[in-house]
């Protein structure tokens, strides 16, 4: 059927003109003369449009507004917005049936928009089967169907191939368990959404938590990419923390030794397990750390004054959580003799201390 909408034709026949001119003269008001040709053109647009539905609209804004991509140098077509303006409506209606055209043209059943040119008639499908384009699909027009849309045009693919994606989970998740390629698009997918997607953050940490299997391999993971981490910060900042905690500079040939296995492994593929390597650049490191610390008398003392700073404040800490109110309750006689063990450990401790202090040059 061939939509052929011109507002100059007239009517070859003059019934029309007849009764108009009878009710103009059995009327009080007087129209003009005109009026029997707008009364003609309603009623073919009125015959287009009970044949066809909207597709005598749709292919209106196919001809007319320009596919995204087309400058406007490239087509006397216009955009969205500007036909809008020119309808007098919301550049989202036009859109409606902009994108139920293109779904269309996906399907082989009308030209796509670059075939057609303003004013250019084409066979139009019949009428209910519009309604199978521009409502059965009328997520596209909701917030979510919106924000998908504007996804796509981001990545350079029609809004349409995403909205079907959408519309059949069943279908992505076969596709994702089939193909290796698919599961990893799903995934680089999933890892960009969930930097803004605190709610898709926690279901996915519960998941892992509760897949052994997944458990374990984020655990070596994060195993990995702390010891890549030491690694970075000594090569990168050019300052290490030793055994005992101290941060000091690196030397020249440990921060040159760091940079050495930071080159090697960024330049490992993604897929490349960097566990191992993570390993041995960590362990190498760690090594020439306390070879640098032991071959600097003053830096040796200083750690060793602050490994036993550390000490001592974990095992005070611990001995004042011990609360002795109910102790009749659990009293056993090996509590006693444990704490008798600790009192002649701290007396002997305190007495190597008091000995270094007089033995000390400035005591």
């Amino acid at each position: 059927m061939t939509l052929a909408i011109d507002p100059s034709e007239t009517s070859s026949e003059t019934p029309v003109e007849t009764s108009a001119e009878t009710s103009v003269e059995t009327s009080v008001e007087t129209s003009p003369v005109p009026l029997s040709d707008l009364v003609a053109r309603d009623a073919r647009e009125f015959g287009v449009y009970a044949r066809t539905g909207g597709w005598a609209f749709g292919l209106m804004v196919a001809r007319s507004v320009r596919p995204g991509g087309q400058s406007s140098d490239e087509t006397p077509k216009v955009s969205a917005k500007e036909f809008a303006e020119l309808a007098g409506c919301s550049p989202e209606r036009v859109m409606r049936y902009y994108k139920a055209w293109d779904r269309a043209a996906d399907d082989g059943m009308v030209p796509h928009f670059e075939a057609l040119a303003p004013g250019q008639d084409v066979e139009l499908p019949d009428a209910d089967v519009w309604l199978g384009y521009y409502v059965s699909r009328s997520s596209a027009t909701s917030e979510r169907g919106a924000a998908i849309a504007e996804a796509a045009e981001a990545e350079g693919i029609r809004p349409t191939k995403a909205l079907e994606v959408a519309e059949n989970p069943t279908a992505l998740r076969a596709a994702i368990l089939a193909d290796p390629s698919t599961a990893r698009a799903a995934r680089s997918a999933l890892l960009d959404r969930i930097k803004e997607d605190p709610d898709l953050q926690a279901e996915l940490a519960r998941d892992v938590v509760r897949t052994d299997d997944l458990k374990k391999a984020v655990a070596t993971e994060s195993r990995a990419a702390d010891r890549i981490g030491y690694v970075r910060q000594i090569a990168e900042s050019g300052q290490v923390k030793t055994p005992a905690g101290q941060t000091i500079d690196a030397p020249v040939d440990l921060r040159q030794e760091a940079e050495r296995h930071l080159s090697l492994l960024d330049e490992l593929e993604e897929d490349e397990d960097t566990g191992e390597w993570a390993a041995e650049a960590f362990d190498t490191m760690k090594s020439l750390v306390a070879e640098a610390v032991e071959a600097d008398p003053e830096l040796r003392v200083q750690e060793r004054r602050t490994k036993f700073y550390s000490s001592l404040q974990k095992a005070t800490k611990a001995f004042e959580e011990l609360t002795f109110d109910d102790a009749q309750d659990f009293y056993e006689d090996d509590m006693l003799q444990r704490l008798e063990e600790l009192q002649q450990a701290i007396a002997s401790c305190l007495t190597s201390l008091r000995g270094a202090k007089g033995n000390h040059p400035e005591g």
